[in-house]
């Protein structure tokens, strides 16, 4: 990144022509650098902060354009700085020139995510809530956009507040101890430790194992449609997207490759992934696609099963069950039995408990009971749900909060051990890092240009 001293200006709108677009400026030299925009230049300094106004932008006598525009003054701004929004027509011409011209008295190029930095550096934010700012532009479904915004308001930040607090709670009984060693006066026995220890624990696997769902909310709950050949995966994948994203041949191997698309139901965004169909098979570029169908069932939250209703028989089925749970590791993923074709054959011979994984009977050609796929699927994301919205949903905060976890176990091992108290308090040393790390209150330029080179210029 470069210097924070200098005064910045982009394009915060998206690139292309619209009816308007909006340009920012930012730094210690905003007001004045904007101000010589204006040939009316008292329309400009007489206009208190945070209020709109009209004014016309010109290059020496040639008029660019009418524009409104809003100061804010610091620090009652987006970063904390003097601000200026600059509203103009959408025309690309009339963006350009406004830069040219703001570029010409003073401002440089403002990098991606540089005005959230700078909210970051002057303490608008925390760096949990800078980065909910780039979930939330990306936010592509009312789930994520609900995780996005508890994350901004500082929901995550509160939870990991609260546990230094008790981090630094037991470092401080830890210090006493060593303290007064030489004295033999012990401040709190372990059991109380072990007690604050195991609060700890608990509060940080809840979130180390919250972030597969919240991943999966936050990018698309992946939901695998597999089977045999011919059961009907790429008519089912058609019928829920109302679309013919999928071919659908009566030829057995059609599908040799994944297919994906999204929908979302429910508020929530699920990345539907047609497979080619199981079974044994001779053809090298279609035991590709198989191979491919069992990694989407490892990578899916969701396995949408399907049988074909008027052939199968409940011994192939549960078969065909115990083969994939024997290939892949199921522990940890919803399995939906999907019989097809029920124009054709009943399914009320197949009960739920006896395959141990729930049942919905549909015809996919016919379109009948989709609905049922649908809230079964809307059901078991309601069923994951966090009572307080907070789950983990980046890569970053998953990382640390598993390394924290390790460090809390190191900690009850040296506790329970008989380890030296000094040697038990690097570790929690080590944790209170770590939750300096996800906060931002500790950090260094590589972690910040990650974070923030991620984001859209003007942002």
């Amino acid at each position: 990144m470069s210097s924070h001293t200098e005064t910045i200006c982009s394009v915060s709108t998206a690139p292309g022509t619209g009816a308007i677009a909006v340009l920012r400026v930012s730094g210690l030299q905003a007001f004045a650098i904007v101000e010589q925009l204006f040939r009316k230049r008292t329309v400009f300094m007489d206009t208190p902060s945070h209020v709109a106004k009209l004014g016309e932008v010109f290059d020496g006598e040639s008029l660019i354009d009418q524009v409104v525009f809003v100061k804010f003054a610091a620090p009652h701004s987006y970063d904390g700085e003097d601000m200026v929004e600059l509203s103009c027509h959408g025309s690309r011409f009339i963006q350009q020139k406004i830069l040219e011209l703001l570029l010409q008295r003073g401002c440089r190029m403002a990098e991606p995510g540089e005005f959230t930095l700078r909210a970051f550096l002057n303490g608008k934010m925390d760096l949990p809530q800078a980065e909910a700012v780039g979930d939330l532009i990306d936010s592509q479904s009312e789930s994520a956009h609900r995780l996005a915004v508890n994350q901004l308001k500082g929901g995550f930040s509160r939870k990991i507040a609260d546990l230094r607090d008790r981090f630094i709670q037991l470092a401080a009984l830890l210090e006493l101890e060593l303290d007064f060693s030489e004295e033999e006066v012990e401040f709190a026995d372990r059991k109380q430790f072990l007690d604050l220890l195991a609060e700890l624990r608990a509060e940080t696997d809840t979130l180390v194992r919250s972030f597969r769902t919240g991943n999966a909310l936050k990018n698309g709950v992946p939901v695998a449609i597999v089977g045999k050949p011919n059961v009907g995966k790429s008519t089912l994948l058609n019928a829920l997207l109302n679309d013919d994203r999928a071919i659908v041949s009566d030829i057995p191997g059609t599908t040799r490759d994944t297919v994906e698309d999204t929908l979302t139901l429910g508020g929530t965004l699920f990345r539907f992934i047609d497979t080619a169909g199981i079974r044994h098979s001779d053809d090298t570029i279609e035991n590709s696609g198989i191979q491919r169908s069992y990694r989407a069932m490892e990578n899916a939250d969701i396995i949408l099963y399907m049988a074909d209703a008027a052939t199968d028989t409940l011994d192939s089925l549960s078969e065909e069950l115990r083969e994939i749970r024997d290939r892949i590791n199921t522990s940890d993923k919803k399995i939906i039995l999907i019989l097809n074709k029920i124009d054709k054959a009943s399914v009320s011979s197949v009960p739920s408990e006896t395959l141990s994984c729930e049942v919905v009977g549909i015809s996919a050609k016919e379109r009948k009971n989709l609905e049922a796929v649908t809230e079964a699927l809307t059901r078991h994301v309601a069923e994951h749900a966090v009572s307080d919205g907070t789950l983990l949903t980046n890569a970053r905060h998953y990382d640390l909060m598993v390394k924290i976890a390790d460090d809390i176990e190191r900690i009850e091992e040296g506790l329970t051990g008989g380890v030296p108290t000094d040697l038990v308090a690097i570790d929690v040393r080590s944790a209170l890092d770590k939750l300096g790390r996800l906060t931002g209150t500790i950090t260094d330029n590589d972690v910040l240009n990650t974070i923030f080179g991620k984001f859209c210029i003007g942002k």
